[in-house]
């Protein structure tokens, strides 16, 4: 379809009168304005979710995997948020059939979220594979062995070693803030319209 050259410049006039909210509060209270299943947002807890829920899922995870690496403890991320996510696909799943009447569109959404929960369900389940095979290989690396000194040999072998500290928590702070459990953001694109 082509256009006239004055439907194109008042095209032109008109775009400069809607440029969206140029202040940070402005963008905020727009933030999710174009969010009507939450399967394509980047935040992993919406406004209408309770953040309880998602931290008690990440120890519930945390306590049955015992992460000990920074790199497992990514693995953990992928697994609690994927599981997150599954639980919103469900929802939407749910929305769906209440809220679309019966036809092309809901084949087509019904479509998206059969695709999405096939993602996030191989997500999880590599990233529990990669788990396992990372704590599988730190389990069997052998364990440095003090060297013994001659005053070392003469000594009582009764003495117990303590046992190693935990693995500290990651010390960098996710981009929704400092909480207990991180919150897996993707960085932020600016609009592009």
């Amino acid at each position: 379809m082509i256009i006239s050259q004055k439907q194109q410049e008042a095209n032109r006039r008109n775009a400069q009168h809607s440029t969206g909210p140029a202040t940070p509060a402005g963008k905020e209270a727009i933030r999710f304005n174009a969010l009507t299943y939450g399967l394509r947002t980047r935040a992993s807890i919406l406004p209408d979710e309770n953040a309880a829920d998602y931290s008690q899922l990440w120890d519930e995870m945390e306590a049955d995997w015992q992460p000990q690496t920074r790199t497992e403890r990514l693995y953990l991320e992928t697994m609690v948020t994927s599981q997150w996510l599954l639980k919103r696909v469900a929802e939407s799943e749910q929305k769906i059939y209440l809220f679309i009447a019966f036809g092309e569109e809901r084949f087509k959404m019904l479509g998206y979220v059969a695709k999405q929960r096939a993602q996030l369900e191989r997500s999880f389940r590599t990233a529990i594979a990669d788990m396992k095979q990372s704590q599988n290989e730190r389990q069997a690396r052998p364990q440095p062995q003090p060297i013994q000194t001659p005053a070392a040999k003469s000594a009582p072998a009764s003495v117990a070693k303590p046992a190693d500290p935990p693995a500290p928590r990651p010390d960098y702070i996710m981009s929704e803030g400092q909480q207990s459990n991180p919150i897996y953001c993707a960085p932020v694109t600016p609009d592009t319209r």
